[in-house]
């Protein structure tokens, strides 16, 4: 999952980026709201991370233009405004969620996970399909109930497609949930962790679709 932080602290942006990628999203993190509005047109993104007090361009204002936009991206706010009215602001601007700052960093991740999971219309923590079931708040894979070990990187092609049966990802939209702004692509590295999780998990859970991607059928 593909995961932008918009964070003016440092200290905060450096520690937030760090759980994020430990837990193998592909994370980008920009300090101020203009940075913010060309990463958010530029980029695909699974979910914002976005604080409001921001240089140049307040968070409010970055978070309205997205709504205005007609883009759907869950926008998780977390802030040191801790005033009710500025909860009401946020919210009603178009958050799907809100912590306040300081946050523990678990916390955190805990509500992004909820919110991947709604923006899909999925309500359970676990995901599971085809006998394969993956827990993201634990990292555990299984194949009917037996342990499977998957790479970081196999993780992060299998979990958007095993959250939307049914829907054809391109090579291109693979590569971005792997792949942050400053990490290389390797040219065939879709391919690659595709035939792993082949070999791992049954070579018929995920489909090539010919001049299109790949895609995990629903049945």
């Amino acid at each position: 999952m593909r995961v932008l932080l918009v964070e003016d602290d440092a200290m905060i942006g450096e520690a937030v980026l760090d759980a994020l990628r430990a837990q193998h999203y592909a994370a980008d993190w920009v300090r101020d709201g203009a940075l913010a509005e060309t990463a958010l047109r530029d980029g695909n993104y699974d979910l914002v991370v976005l604080d409001l007090g921001l240089p140049r361009r307040d968070g409010l204002t970055v978070l309205r233009g997205l709504r205005d936009r007609g883009v759907h991206i869950p926008v998780l706010v977390a802030t040191a405004r801790d005033a009710v009215s500025d909860r009401i602001a946020g919210l009603d601007a178009g958050a799907d969620d809100y912590v306040l700052k300081p946050f523990d960093i678990d916390e955190l991740l805990a509500r992004m996970r909820a919110l991947i999971r709604r923006s899909a219309g999925r309500g359970e923590p676990v995901f599971q399909h085809k006998g394969v079931a993956l827990d993201p708040a634990t990292r555990e894979a299984s194949v009917d109930g037996v342990p499977v070990t998957l790479s970081s990187r196999e993780w992060a092609v299998l979990e958007p497609m095993l959250l939307r049966p049914g829907v054809v990802f391109s090579r291109r939209q693979l590569e971005e949930k792997l792949y942050g702004w400053k990490e290389d692509i390797s040219s065939n590295a879709v391919e690659v962790y595709v035939h792993g999780l082949r070999k791992k998990l049954g070579a018929d859970l995920i489909q090539t679709v010919r001049g299109l991607g790949y895609v995990v059928p629903r049945a």
